[in-house]
């Protein structure tokens, strides 16, 4: 890793099923679009000077129903940045709803990891509801700031379920709501920051919580990869005038 002169942050994304090359993205339902928007937040964060360390972390899985990338205990993303994978739960995949039980130990063994790892991390990151949790209890452990990001959010979810017609105890058995929403209000009510990727998600699904006034919302749009797309003037230019050809930042209003 890179020296240690900046900040040291760890980012929770719990479900296992996060590899830096070759993500398997639409896999599962858990594999979605925030895969690969924890993977470039690393690789972003990473690449600031103010910066020293970023860890992703996630959970360590040992199963030939999925690939051995994820048995991996660490995986370099790049010299400043990695997915570190913490053990909890067993052996075998779980769908992230069935890892509520086993939170406290990922919260336990991240623990022995900062403290052999001698460097307690500046923010803690947390990713859906199980992130949030295992933020949360890290950060009042150290008494110091954790961070957000809900992606979707229970009550959401719950009233959609609700509407398409699925009973609630069923809701319940299937993905333990109920203990999400309850997790998400607290975390709502003590995150540092609240980082959503729109105002709608504001509007939407946080104004649903009981505590909702007392969050920091700020809203930071995912941003654009210069490496994959480029100006639509491209095709038009010299190929000597190669700097002309970077991908100009638009503004949004």
């Amino acid at each position: 890793m890179a020296d240690e002169d900046g900040l040291y942050l760890q980012l929770f994304s719990i479900h296992g099923l996060i590899r830096g090359e070759a993500p398997e993205l639409g896999r599962d339902a858990d594999t979605g679009g925030q895969v690969k928007y924890v993977l470039e937040l690393a690789h972003a964060l990473a690449a600031r000077d103010d910066v020293a360390r970023v860890d992703l972390v996630t959970r360590l899985i040992r199963d030939p129903a999925v690939s051995p990338d994820y048995a991996e205990p660490i995986e370099p993303l790049s010299d400043k940045a990695r997915i570190v994978r913490i053990h909890c739960g067993g052996r075998k995949y779980m769908r992230k709803e069935l890892l509520w039980p086993f939170l406290d130990e990922f919260v336990d063994k991240t623990l022995k990891f900062i403290k052999q790892e001698g460097r307690i991390p500046d923010i803690f990151h947390g990713h859906y509801a199980d992130g949030g949790y295992v933020a949360r209890e890290l950060a009042t452990i150290f008494g110091i700031p954790f961070i957000f990001t809900g992606h979707s959010m229970g009550r959401h979810k719950k009233e959609k379920l609700l509407a398409e017609g699925m009973e609630s105890e069923d809701i319940n058995r299937r993905y333990h709501i109920d203990r999400r929403i309850a997790v998400e209000e607290r975390v709502i009510k003590d995150a540092e920051a609240i980082i959503t990727s729109t105002s709608h998600e504001i509007d939407r699904q946080y104004v649903l919580y009981d505590n909702f006034a007392a969050g920091s919302y700020h809203v930071i749009p995912p941003g654009i990869d210069t490496d994959t797309f480029y100006p639509y003037y491209n095709a038009q230019l010299d190929h000597d005038a190669e700097e002309e050809s970077a991908a100009r930042p638009g503004s949004f209003s």
